[in-house]
């Protein structure tokens, strides 16, 4: 793509020039976030015109299109002078978002109507998660090994959500990018939020089925929603109870995901588990001052024309405290009718970008020598992950 280049000088005279690519005011706390959703709005705008073919070809998952700015003392408030954005595989991307029933128009919105927001989430790896405004997408910082296993694994990927029809627990993928700002890259990839975008969670759980070294630090406890982990989920003689015919299928998914992933030789994977307490959440309701009546809570009020109702992108304008909207919160689950808790569970695979390489192989023989042979060391191979991972989830769910 040509570079954008807007010089604070003298007006052209004579014939009216090429109709620039004008960045708009994108109003964020960090340049890279104001770099972000201008990237996504120029990304998607430009592939309005563009049909999803019936079949991508093999050039489609090498693609990408990326953007030169330079702007002088022009809406420097807002958008750094110089930047550059890069979107890899563009229209899988694409294909993908309309593979998960996600409007174009509802990505724009959600990306452009407000800044993204830090999560205060990060993992060993130290990457960085972000919420778009309305809390459906989630960002995460990734590396350039990350991206090259994405785009080993993209062709594979996009295969098996066509064959599944996207009934699985693996994350949801839709965009990927890299952004430049004064010199410094950063990569992105945006995946669908796991966790609801109106009902609060109250628990939350990454179950990988090891006991080594898998309960929260007391900083981690310290935190206003700590992630917990297998100990602690045991100590504390939880269950997730969603019923035989719901069990079911959750473990269908699970045993197929984690075949999938093996086949592509990755593990150390999480099991997400987020948990709506529909009992606690009407008692704070009942307690605290609010303007709405009954057990309606309003949804984000999105500006411009509204999605009809039998759209993909559709969602009720009040969805009821015990309620979720399925199109929207897609790895939902209710407890079961005849359970004592009343429960909305969130669950879904998350972390899977990691290869059974050098790394993880020289990680597997320090750990060993560390807890012993038999030790539940998190880091083995890929099959006997997946075994012992499904096997975990099994016993956890009722």
């Amino acid at each position: 793509m040509e570079n954008q280049k807007k010089k604070g000088k003298k007006k052209h005279k004579g014939r009216r020039p090429k109709k620039p690519i004008t960045p708009k005011p994108w109003k964020a706390n960090e340049p890279m976030q104001s770099v972000l959703m201008w990237g996504v709005n120029h990304s998607v705008t430009e592939l309005r015109s563009l049909d999803i073919p019936v079949m991508l070809m093999q050039d489609d998952f090498k693609a990408y299109s990326k953007i030169k700015v330079d702007n002088h003392l022009y809406n420097r408030e807002n958008l750094p002078s110089h930047f550059k954005f890069k979107e890899y595989c563009p229209m899988v991307f694409k294909a993908l978002r309309s593979r998960f029933n996600l409007a174009e128009t509802d990505y724009l919105k959600s990306f452009t109507l407000g800044p993204p927001e830090y999560d205060n989430s990060s993992g060993k790896s130290g990457a960085k998660f972000m919420k778009t405004h309305d809390r459906r997408f989630v960002i995460k910082t990734i590396t350039r090994e990350e991206v090259e296993l994405m785009h080993n694994i993209l062709q594979e990927y996009h295969k098996y959500m066509v064959e599944m029809h996207g009934k699985t627990l693996l994350p949801q993928y839709i965009g990927m990018y890299r952004l430049t700002v004064d010199g410094a890259e950063t990569y992105v990839i945006v995946m669908r939020n796991v966790f609801g975008t109106v009902l609060p969670i109250h628990r939350k759980y990454d179950l990988k089925g090891s006991l080594i070294d898998r309960q929260a630090s007391d900083k981690e406890k310290a935190k206003d929603l700590p992630t917990f982990k297998d100990i602690d989920f045991l100590t504390e003689n939880n269950r997730i109870i969603i019923g035989e015919v719901a069990k079911a299928e959750v473990l269908d998914k699970l045993k197929a995901d984690s075949e999938f992933l093996a086949d592509l030789k990755l593990m150390d994977y999480s099991f997400l588990v987020g948990i709506h307490e529909a009992d606690r959440q009407e008692s704070e309701e009942t307690d605290s001052e609010t303007e709405y009546s009954g057990d309606d809570v309003l949804t984000p009020d999105d500006s411009g024309p509204e999605t009809p109702p039998d759209s993909p992108g559709a969602r009720p304008r009040h969805v009821t405290i015990n309620e979720f909207d399925p199109s929207i919160d897609v790895y939902a689950i209710k407890s079961y009718d005849m359970s004592d808790k009343h429960e909305i569970y969130f669950m879904a695979l998350i972390d899977i970008l990691t290869h059974w390489g050098a790394k993880k192989k020289a990680a597997q023989a320090a750990k060993t020598v560390k807890h012993g042979a038999g030790a539940e060391i998190s880091t083995i191979r890929p099959k006997e992950y997946a075994k012992r991972f499904t096997e975990f989830i099994s016993k956890v769910i009722e």
